[in-house]
């Protein structure tokens, strides 16, 4: 399985950098993981317009690094919850039906734009509360780890 994590942004926060590439490291026998940032944007002064131009251009900067044939899913609070075991399940399913490349995105500040989450073959939302997008990576690779180990039935997940 191969993972790409594209978020706009770099993680500046050293101990969420650490802890990013720890699950990156836990990770190498059930996949490769990338993790790719894009450049993000100033926050303008408030105004949909700009914030769709910046959404806009973060979203075409995520999308450069999406290879055709790879899964999206995009990150988005509007998106499906799912559980870890659910999670898991997606991730077998579509390793099943061939599909074994994943991308991720994550958003900046505004969010995702509309084009990467209509581009998108899963909206996933991990919480209903709000993370700064800085640690979005660290919690998804969590996750992504917690599903290899369930897929694996080995017994980090309890």
């Amino acid at each position: 399985m191969n993972i790409r994590v594209v978020g706009a942004g770099r993680i500046k926060e050293p101990w969420l950098a650490a802890g990013a590439q720890e699950y990156r490291k836990r990770l190498r026998p059930h996949a490769a993981v990338e993790l790719v940032a894009v450049q993000d944007e100033p926050l303008p002064p408030r105004g949909d317009a700009a914030e769709r131009a910046i959404r806009r251009r973060e979203g075409e900067r995520i999308l450069r690094h999406v290879p055709p044939g790879w899964r999206l899913v995009a990150l988005d609070v509007g998106g499906k919850m799912l559980s870890s075991e659910e999670l898991a399940g997606w991730l077998a399913g579509e390793a099943l039906r061939g599909h074994g490349d994943f991308a991720f995105a994550i958003g900046g500040t505004l969010g995702l734009d509309e084009e990467v989450l209509g581009r998108a073959d899963l909206q996933l939302s991990l919480s209903r509360l709000t993370f700064p997008h800085q640690m979005v990576p660290l919690l998804l690779l969590e996750q992504l780890y917690r599903a290899c180990k369930i897929n694996a039935g080995e017994p980090y997940h309890r």
